[in-house]
């Protein structure tokens, strides 16, 4: 179905969805019922991971404002915001039901959002805004809806003041993570197997998942945290261990992303029996849901301009001050303190008017709300049924279709529109980023070489190190260059640790230059895989000449 989406130009999750419905309604026809935990355990960790392993923590950092801003403060905002407009006369949710709906339609997902981006290119740090966005802003969505549900159902919670508990999920949960990122790199150097490696790493996300949730904390943040710690170590892999991540974690993604879809469709006619049993008219539904849609399509961009404009005058304010105040002498009382180095680095800069209308316009929900929305439990703690468990499950769908098919299906045309990306843009630009990042590789080949020809072997002859450096320069274009395995000789030996030098060497001067921002993400994930695949090549060759 998603290969047919694709063909199609069909966003996939909502033909999945559509299929999943219909299929609902078939005579005797009983839906799969997985319990609410075991739902949110199995779907979201590996979604996150997968995400985080790929992404540049000084890129995070260097983004961090904007990501909290929209990660943290836009979800409370929209929550909030929810619950208040769902909590009124003529609607049937409590406010507590209410704000259970409101944390789970708060957090956006940027999976759609970061598929169009990298087809059409859209400008890195918006790249980066929204990837780190996604990245933390479900952790904020599902504190606040376990509180609410653990209000609803009277459930004991773990610390009572809900800030306490907010501050206590944010600290703990990345300090598991990080335990179990750097536990998972020291594991993986005695494995050295890129099979047991891979299987390894499948595991990291749910025991991260798992064990920060058992301590009361924010599973996600634990989840992303560890992703950041083995993404950052992925570099003393194998490459066979790093082109098999890569696929397995591609399929997974596409995989749980279209059982979450495939489910709630499924599940749909039975939300609708529950909701004809619980109402004598679907109309007050109806109401809710179109409030909530309207709510979650406006809120985002008026929150994303309020920060835009606020940076805007706070800065003409600063420029004006500055005019004004006298200079202080160095070590005088006015002097500030240096500020740590990672501090910093914090980009500053604004974005663009157009770039902060394509933020604003990428809140389409997904699979975390659909996820979480399946995730309410049946009963309360004293065994009675979930107060409009079926109302909220239908609010949570129609907002998930909604922005799918309003703000997913017009982003592209958007995006070309306001000339953002690369399908708009001059192709030169294009070209340019690709020859930058060609540049770097070459440079750190030559730094190499330079090294090695500067501190060669001893016991090879000099002409013979000309050949291979010669033949090694020459290899990304011809893998016959390589000597023959069977030659177990100094030459052999030579080449290959040579060869492995420049590699590495390679990947990480192209990393250096991502985290300082020099070259574009996508560039640079892209040269790392040529890289990769050029090794495999050139190993697979080799091997069969065996």
């Amino acid at each position: 179905m998603t290969a047919l989406a694709h063909r199609r130009g069909i966003e996939p999750a909502l033909l999945i969805v559509v299929i999943g419905a219909a299929v609902s309604f078939l005579p005797g026809f009983e839906p799969p019922e997985l319990d609410s935990h075991i739902l949110l355990t199995v779907v979201l960790p590996p979604l996150l991971y997968s995400a985080a392993l790929n992404f540049s923590v000084p890129t995070f950092l260097r983004n961090i404002r904007p990501i909290l801003g929209l990660g943290v403060g836009l979800v409370v905002v929209t929550a909030f915001a929810v619950a208040l407009s769902s909590h009124l006369p003529w609607v049937p949710l409590s406010f507590a039901t209410a704000l259970v709906l409101g944390a789970i339609v708060a957090p956006p997902d940027a999976v759609t959002a970061v598929a169009v981006g990298r087809k059409l290119g859209l400008p890195k740090r918006v790249m980066a805004i929204l990837t780190g966005e996604s990245l933390i802003n479900d952790a904020a969505a599902l504190t606040i809806f376990s509180i609410a549900v653990a209000h609803v159902t009277g459930d004991h919670v773990f610390i009572e003041e809900p800030l306490l508990l907010f501050g206590y999920s944010a600290v703990v949960g990345p300090v598991v993570g990080a335990a179990l990122g750097y536990v998972t790199l020291w594991i993986r150097e005695s494995l050295a197997h890129p099979g047991l490696e891979t299987v390894q790493g499948m595991v990291v996300p749910f025991a991260a998942f798992i064990i920060a949730e058992e301590l009361h904390a924010s599973g996600v943040l634990a989840v992303v945290v560890a992703g950041f710690v083995v993404g950052s170590g992925r570099l003393d892999a194998g490459f066979q261990t790093r082109l098999q991540e890569r696929y397995v974690w591609n399929s997974v993604d596409v995989l749980l992303e279209a059982f979450v879809f495939a489910y709630i469709g499924l599940h749909l006619r039975f939300v609708l029996e529950d909701l004809h049993e619980a109402h004598e008219s679907l109309g007050e539904v109806v109401i809710v849901s179109l409030i909530v849609l309207l709510i979650v399509l406006v809120i985002r961009p008026l929150s994303v301009f309020a920060m835009f404009w606020r940076k805007k005058l706070s800065e003409r304010i600063e420029n004006k001050l500055s005019g004004q105040m006298p200079e202080r002498g160095r070590g005088g009382p006015g002097t500030r303190r240096s500020a740590p180095s990672w501090w910093s680095r914090i980009d500053r800069t604004p974005l663009s008017w157009q770039e902060n209308v394509v933020v604003s316009w990428t809140g389409m929900r997904g699979v975390v709300t659909l996820a979480a929305a399946a995730a309410i439990p049946a009963t309360t703690a004293t065994g009675a049924e979930f107060p409009e468990r079926a109302t909220i499950q239908a609010v949570a769908f129609v907002v998930a279709v909604g922005t799918l098919l309003l703000q997913g299906s017009t982003l592209p045309m958007l995006i070309r529109r306001l000339n953002l990306g690369w399908a708009s843009a001059d192709e030169t630009a294009v070209e340019a980023e690709h020859r930058k990042a060609e540049q770097v590789a070459k440079q750190a080949a030559e730094r190499v070489f330079a090294d090695f020809r500067e501190h060669p072997p001893g016991d090879v002859d000099p002409q013979v190190l000309v050949d291979i450096v010669t033949r090694i320069a020459r290899l990304a274009q011809d893998a016959d260059e390589a000597p023959d395995p069977e030659e177990h000789t100094r030459r052999a030996e030579v080449y290959t640790s040579l060869y492995r030098d420049v590699l590495a060497s390679q990947r990480a001067a192209l990393l250096a230059e991502r985290d300082a921002g020099r070259i574009d993400e996508e560039v640079v994930r892209a040269m790392l895989d040529r890289l990769d695949l050029q090794e495999a090549g050139v190993t697979a060759r080799l091997e069969g000449r065996l």
